[in-house]
């Protein structure tokens, strides 16, 4: 009788087994999708991004965390296995020129037709969208400001006397502090030398330049400065230090802060990359990682109420508005500009 039980139970466990492979299948059947991204918010993208996604998929996904630019080397290097790489697109354009993206099939992307026009292809038709746009502004403190801050000008008032912070020409954001400043030249297209000429100007005012946003709001809320160019995306922060800062989208335009996402040309799961990039721009997933403050959504049919949106880069008209820069020509520049900024603006 033992032994009868014991083989029945056998049996029964094969048989669940094989019940269990069926419909969505087991993880341990699964494909792998790995994706490489910054690792910020885990838990919303965990639970309301990624576990629906590999559920309908029978897909099992594996993260690759860090900043850009180790993850980017990772790439160059062929480590991680990477399918999917999230990338800002100052450095999805290096990943471009190094010919390390696949080139992207767009007809696949059904959800592609519902996205502003400036994410669908920001860096060239045959490579992956924009799934959220930020933007570059500026940020002061209305407490401490004499008259308020409207425009990329009004940051070389004299009344601003050392007492602002810029980015750094190796930030992400340099090269578009650059062209603010060719803007308030009075250059109608990007003029260089008029653009450092302008700089220089600046430099009475700043009290040091920003590498990393936390330096930004550490001297914000410990009163060092009282204003500077900031991504959106960031300002929340900043208010909760300072309950008085306020964000400014300039007259002259915000900066577009374009985070992109590729399929790695090595990738053995390209198809379920491609799907998976579609997924993304979903308004399923536009609309939940928007009412959760975690990314500007790109696709038009998410409507947000005045309170969802506030804090986000939101809307046709802000969005579309946005000045953009050439990526391939910052980056065929930027050594350059590296170099004259070190020589002629740094302290």
């Amino acid at each position: 009788m033992k032994k009868f039980i014991v083989i029945l139970t056998v049996a029964s466990l094969f048989l669940l087994g094989a019940c269990s492979g069926n419909g969505s299948g087991s993880k341990k059947d699964s494909k792998k999708l790995v994706i490489s991204t910054w690792g910020f918010a885990e838990d919303f993208f965990d639970k309301e991004v990624y576990k629906p996604f590999e559920e309908e998929n029978n897909v099992e996904i594996v993260l690759d965390t860090g900043n850009n630019a180790d993850r980017l080397n990772k790439v160059r290097q062929g480590r991680g296995d990477v399918d999917v790489i999230f990338l800002s697109d100052y450095y999805a354009q290096q990943g471009i020129d190094d010919g390390l993206f696949a080139k992207i099939d767009h007809s696949k992307l059904k959800n592609l037709d519902s996205i502003y026009d400036v994410a669908k292809a920001p860096l060239g038709e045959e490579y992956g969208p924009a799934y959220t746009v930020g933007q570059f502004g500026i940020a002061y403190n209305a407490d401490e400001v004499k008259q308020p801050i409207k425009d990329w000008d009004d940051l070389w008032r004299k009344d601003l006397k050392a007492s602002i912070t810029i980015p750094g020409i190796t930030s992400t954001s340099g090269p578009m502090m650059l062209d603010a400043a060719s803007k308030v030249s009075g250059a109608d297209t990007f003029n260089e030398d008029q653009a450092f000429y302008q700089m220089k100007d600046i430099l009475p005012n700043v009290v040091k330049e920003y590498g990393q946003t936390s330096e930004f709001v550490n001297m914000f809320s410990q009163g060092e400065i009282v204003a500077g160019p900031i991504m959106e995306m960031y300002f929340a922060d900043l208010k909760e230090a300072v309950p008085s800062a306020t964000f400014v989208s300039p007259e002259k335009g915000g900066y577009a802060v374009m985070n992109t996402v590729n399929v790695v040309k090595d990738s053995k799961n390209k198809e379920m990359a491609e799907k998976f990039i579609d997924y993304i721009l979903s308004k399923e997933v536009q609309e939940k990682s928007a009412k959760a403050k975690v990314d500007s959504p790109v696709n038009t049919e998410v409507k947000l109420s005045e309170e969802e949106a506030e804090g986000l880069t939101y809307g046709e008209e802000v969005v579309e508005g946005l000045n953009t820069l050439d990526m391939e020509f910052v980056n065929q520049s930027s050594k350059q500009w590296i170099d004259r900024w070190n020589r002629e603006l740094a302290n």
